[in-house]
């Protein structure tokens, strides 16, 4: 998996993929990565997350989260919906979009939601689910 190796959106969720499967996916930046891969221009990687597998194929974007989970987790359904699935594959194309837009807003979010630790993901959303709900119902 390449990425930017800048983004902090980025570097959370990939410490958290890095402790689904250690070893299993190699995470490195592009700024290393793509003086092995000269075959993809620079503007590629810096455009968006990829994902090179064994085989040679490429995944982009939202997709290429899509299959490093799947190859990780019991997430494979996601990939094969962004695959099969045109909304689907479009809403996800433009929530990556947002979030590469707002990179630090999200960052900030998710620590919120999840806490700072990836490797210790705290649902304190549910927490806020639950007021949220307890005081609409008040």
């Amino acid at each position: 998996m390449v990425w930017d190796g800048e983004c902090s959106f980025c570097a959370y969720w990939i410490g958290y993929w890095q402790g689904l499967q250690p070893g299993f996916i190699d995470f490195e930046p592009y700024s290393t990565a793509a003086e092995r891969f000269k075959d993809i221009d620079n503007s590629h990687f810096k455009e968006a997350s990829r994902l090179i597998d064994n085989d040679g194929r490429i995944y982009s974007g939202p997709d290429s989260a899509y299959k490093s989970l799947s190859l990780m987790s019991r997430l494979k359904w996601l990939h094969n919906l962004y695959q099969a699935n045109a909304i689907f594959r479009f809403l996800s194309d433009q929530l990556y979009q947002l979030i590469a837009n707002n990179r630090n807003f999200f960052f900030k979010l998710t620590k919120l939601l999840f806490g700072s630790d990836p490797q210790n993901l705290r649902p304190f959303w549910t927490v806020y689910l639950f007021a949220i709900i307890f005081l609409i119902l008040i």
